[in-house]
């Protein structure tokens, strides 16, 4: 048996993968899907979430919990890559894979926000279409939030997904924030802790967030160990092509368990 911990994107919660979740436990594995701060029905307030650490605080509460000798498998879902990296470099011990699904990856070399600048310069001016945004100018911790909007979610977002998911998601999705300015000053993660343990990417091919371009860049940036890939998803392979997906994750826990 595996345990998998499912980390979401920006703006989503533990509801996404809601698909997914069945399918791995009718196959005998432990699923633990989590909120973070300030998304899903997390009830931290926004105005208290100010750093990536703040955000990243459930899933470190969770690796905290974890019983001596227990490793998880890590699956971390667009900005959920930078979270995944942030419990990798406290709890290498306790991790048995990190699954990155067309997720943020960072390197070793560079600050992480390097891999959010990358994609802001590749993208068109207008790629928010009609989502919120708003500033915090805080002097100490300054912090930029984001609403995705309808026309951005139903283009960017879920262009290949039902009708229905997407109008799940308009309802239950949460402002959140990339956290840019903080990360633009944090230092690299460490090659003795995020860089030790196994990394698999899944490539969505037909993603227009996190283009393939980008999440090929990555991977050329930051090697892994294995690349899978889901023909013709969008940025939500979790409503998208769910089956595909869970098919990779437990190719994914044979292999590295």
């Amino acid at each position: 048996m595996v345990h998998f911990v499912l980390v979401h994107g920006l703006c989503h919660g533990a509801w996404c993968w809601y698909k997914v979740k069945p399918v791995l436990e009718s196959a005998g594995h432990r699923v633990t899907v989590i909120d973070l701060a300030a998304s899903g029905i997390n009830m931290t307030k926004p105005d208290e979430v100010r750093t990536m650490s703040d955000y990243t605080q459930p899933l470190i509460e969770l690796m905290e919990s974890l019983p001596p000798g227990e490793k998880v498998t890590l699956v971390g879902h667009s900005l959920g890559g930078i979270n995944l990296a942030v419990a990798m470099d406290k709890f290498p011990h306790k991790i048995s894979v990190a699954v990155f699904l067309t997720a943020f990856m960072p390197d070793f070399t560079h600050s992480p926000s390097n891999i959010i600048d990358e994609m802001m310069k590749g993208g068109p001016a207008d790629f928010w279409l009609d989502s919120y945004h708003s500033s915090d100018p805080d002097p100490v911790k300054p912090k930029t939030t984001i609403l995705f909007g309808s026309k951005c979610l139903a283009s960017k977002f879920y262009q290949l997904c039902s009708p229905q998911d997407l109008a799940l998601a308009k309802m239950l999705i949460r402002p959140g924030s990339l956290f840019e300015q903080d990360l633009s000053k944090g230092k690299a993660f460490s090659e003795e802790g995020y860089g030790s343990i196994n990394r698999v990417f899944i490539v969505c091919n037909k993603d227009l967030t996190i283009t393939e371009d980008l999440q090929r860049w990555m991977i050329e940036n930051n090697p892994v160990k294995e690349v899978m890939e889901i023909e013709d998803s969008d940025h939500m392979p979790m409503f998208s092509k769910p089956n595909e997906l869970c098919s990779c994750l437990l190719d994914i826990a044979n292999k590295y368990s």
